[in-house]
Formats: structure tokens, sequence, C-alpha cells
């Protein structure tokens, strides 16, 4: 038995009211200050546990069970690296914005440079974070779109218009507070929707989750991890450098991320999250690659044709292949990563914008005109996602994540550059021209990439494009610095 559109909606219905009992109860002591720092009272473990389903999203939900058959368990080694990236973040990054007091983590290149830097590292954060905020909502939409709104006979219009509609009303008042406490259920219902997945296809094929791992381990190629061929893209260690990497500038320099981990009272509490997290991490990326695996047996024991596209299998077999209890746990498990892909996303939107460009500060928080002007802020945000979903869903770009996570190498390249060049050297070095070394260098990696082949015996760049992108960013910063000489 399939789910019908009005059991779909229903759920969704049931979902959103949760959200807003979440948002009442956390708005109860509110002011304007809490939606940009949650008056810095956030429990550690709140936070470590709620990042899961932000740092997951809804694509990844989606998509990691599908890369297993190609790449085997092969992704938890960019997994090592992330734990090194957190332990980074947790003890060199985070020391800096707690010792500065940052509410936007981007105030930092104001103290080691200039506002001008500032507002060039705020900027990149705001390109970078529409884009991908609005990609992973319109791969979602898309699901939510099938489920629920297609068989209800409304347009995607409707469909983006009324998620993007109650994430601004359950966020504006409370903010980051509320998003932390939200981010919970989220991932609660992300990771209750991947177990009871691999209940229901083990009962399916009348085996215990014992007896059908050990099918899975025996057929060999979907559970392995390391890769040592160092000609391989999966090479072991450059998948361990890069997932380090990504993880310093996805995280630790992104405000979306950064800003729940500054809800936390104090730096050994904020510590102790971001390690924590990354262990959980671990365990729920570990957790969708193993629903992959078994997700592909049990394609092969029913005789099911494998979808041409990964991403379809998950959504394949929970709809038309495990009955309604299936349909409906994995719908809940989209909807939640729906709501963590753009939640966060609008408040840290909102937030960077105001504390960076609008000059808010801990007086003027404190105003009426300030908090006018922060609601505008924070609708007009979900009225740019919305019209950057109707973008992706005009041209029909099904490979949108692939295509902003690409962009992410270049916007995310020159933050890195700018803040290993503030932490590592001297503050008598102080840069000129950085907003136009900020664009040149991923300028320079956009034509580096598109003729590596032919100038690189048939090299092609993948995420180490971040690395090259920070250095070229770095190395423009410095020979800025260098005093000049007069003749």
């Amino acid at each position: 038995m399939n789910i019908t559109a009005y059991q779909s909606f229903f759920i969704y219905f049931g979902y959103i009211i949760i959200l807003f009992i979440i948002s009442y109860f956390t708005n109860k002591a509110h002011s304007n200050t809490t939606f940009f720092n949650g008056n810095k009272k956030s429990p550690w473990y709140a936070v470590a546990y709620g990042m899961i389903g932000t740092t997951l999203s809804g694509v990844t939900f989606i998509s990691l069970p599908g890369i297993v058959k190609a790449a085997g368990f092969s992704y938890l080694q960019m997994c090592f690296g992330y734990i090194l990236g957190y332990i980074a973040i947790a003890y060199i990054l985070m020391p800096i914005y707690y010792n500065y007091q940052l509410i936007s983590i981007y105030g930092y290149l104001e103290h080691r440079f200039n506002n001008v830097a500032y507002k060039t590292g705020s900027s990149f954060f705001l390109i970078s974070r529409s884009l991908q905020a609005a990609g992973k909502l319109f791969l979602m939409a898309t699901v939510l779109q099938t489920f629920i709104f297609d068989p209800l006979q409304l347009p995607f219009t409707v469909n983006a218009a009324f998620l993007l509609l109650i994430i601004s009303l359950y966020t504006i008042k409370g903010g980051i507070k509320t998003v932390v406490w939200t981010d919970t259920l989220q991932t609660t219902f992300m990771i209750l929707a991947g177990v009871f997945t691999l209940v229901l296809i083990s009962n399916s094929l009348d085996m215990s989750l014992f007896s059908l791992w050990d099918k899975v381990v025996d057929e060999g190629t979907y559970t392995k991890v390391f890769n040592w061929e160092i000609n391989s893209p999966g090479y072991f260690w450059k998948q361990f450098i890069s997932g380090a990497f990504i993880v310093i500038v996805m995280t630790g320099l992104d405000q979306d991320m950064m800003q729940k981990n500054l809800t936390i009272n104090t730096l050994k509490k904020a510590q102790l999250n971001m390690v924590s997290f990354s262990v959980i991490l671990f365990f729920t990326i570990s957790l969708f690659l193993v629903i992959g695996a078994f997700l592909y047996t049990y394609a092969i024991e029913i005789g099911m044709e494998i979808p041409t596209k990964s991403d379809q299998l998950y959504p394949i077999i929970a709809q038309q292949k495990l009955g309604l209890i299936g349909a409906c746990i994995f719908l809940l498990g989209v909807i939640a990563a729906a709501f963590s892909s753009a939640d966060s996303a609008i408040t840290s939107l909102t937030t960077a914008f105001c504390i960076d460009f609008l000059g808010f500060d801990s007086e003027s928080l404190k105003s009426q005109k300030a908090e006018n002007t922060k609601r505008g802020v924070h609708l007009g945000f979900a009225l740019v996602l919305f019209l950057l979903v109707l973008y992706f869903e005009s041209v029909n770009d099904t490979n949108a994540l692939d295509t902003i996570l690409k962009l992410a190498t270049y916007t995310y390249g020159p933050l890195l550059g700018l803040f290993a060049f503030g932490i590592f050297m001297k503050k008598e070095f102080q840069p000129r021209f950085i907003p136009l070394i900020c664009i040149l260098s991923p300028l320079v990696c956009y034509f580096l990439q598109t003729n590596s082949e032919n100038w690189l015996n048939g090299y092609k760049f993948g995420y180490e494009l971040l690395l090259l992108n920070g250095s070229f960013t770095f190395i423009g910063l410095l020979i800025s610095s260098l005093p000049i000489k007069k003749s």
C-alpha cells in the first residue's frame, strides 16, 4: 500500500505544528539579541546533536546511500579527515572567536586587517551560503512535490513559497535559539528514518539485521573503505586531507555552522561540543552508508532494476517497495531534512548582513528599529532563497548540488586564504587590494581548472581546488603586504 497525498500532507502539517510548538517555548524569554546569540545559553550537547541534521542535510540523506555501489564505504576516508578538521576548528578557530566575543565570525577580519577585509569575507559567505541553501532546498522540495503537491495538483511555486514562509515564521523571533532546538528534532527524525529503513529492509527479506549485514560483507565491494592507489581520485591521503580542509572552511569559516557554537556560554563547552559532534557525525554517516549497502542488496535480492541515477534508489525503494510505513518514515526524514537545509541558513544570512553590513551592535540591538530591520532582512533572505529555488526549478538542474559544491571551492577559497594569513602571519603584514585578490584567486583557479587536462597531462582538479584557491589568495595577500620600495 502506497502513501496518499492526503496522508503525506497530514504528516507534513503535523511536523510543522511541532516546529511552531518548539518556537513558542524558545521565544518565551525573547529579546532581539536572542535571535543572534541565543543569549549564550545553549547546552553544548544540544548544539552538537542538532548540528548533525544541518551538516548532513537532505541531499546527504538521499545521495549518500546511493554512492555505495560505485565507491563502497570509501567516503569514510574523508570522514577521518573531518575529525581532524573539527579538532582544528575547536582549538585554533574557536579560541579566536571567543576571545573577540564575536557574533559574526567575519568580525575577526576587521580586528586583524580592516573594514574592507571584513566586508569582503562576509560577502563571500552571503553568496556561497545563499546558493548552497537554495540548491539543497530545491532538491528536497522536488521530493515533497512528488509526495504531496503534484497529487494535489499544486504547482512547484506554491510548494517552495509555503516551505520558505513556514521557515521564516518559526525562526523570525527566536532566530538561532529556535534553530538550535528545531535542529535536534530534525536530526532525530533523519536518524530514526535511517534506522527504521534498515529494519524494514531486513524484515522484507525475512532476515535479521546481522544476517543481512553478513550478506553485505560477503559481497565485498560495498563495504570497502580504503583506497591506496596513488593515482586514483579516491586515494586515501588525498581524501583525508581534502576532508580536513573542507570541514575547516565549510564549518569553521561558515557563519551558519559557527553561529550555533557561539551560543554556548564558554569556550571549553564549545570545544567539547565540536569534538563530540565530530564523533557523532562519523557514526551517522556510517549509518547512511550501511543503508546504501542494504538498499543495493535488497534491490538485487528482489530482482529490481537499479535506477540509472543513484540518488533515486532510496526514494524509489521507500515509496514503492517498503509499504505505507516505509513511505511515511522516508517522508518524515525528507521533511526534517528540508527544514534543516534552510532554517539555520536564513538565520545566519540575516545575522551576517545585520551585523557586518548594517552595523548592529550590543546597544543598537536593543531598539525597536533594529527589531523591525532584522525582521525585514530575514524575510528578504527568504525571498532571495525562494527566487533561487525557482531558478533551479526552471532550468531543471537535478545536478544543482554538484554545481553548488563546485562553486563552494571558489567562494570558500578566499576565506581560507584570508583567515590563514591572519592567523599565521604577524600583524605587521597588512595586505592591500584584498577584494581584488579575493576575486582574482578564484578566477585563476577557474582558468587553471578548465585547461588542466591539456596543461597537466590529463589531470582533473577535484576538492583540492579549494586548497589551491586558498593558497593563491594567501600568496596574493603576502605579496601585497610587502613594503613598497621607493626609488
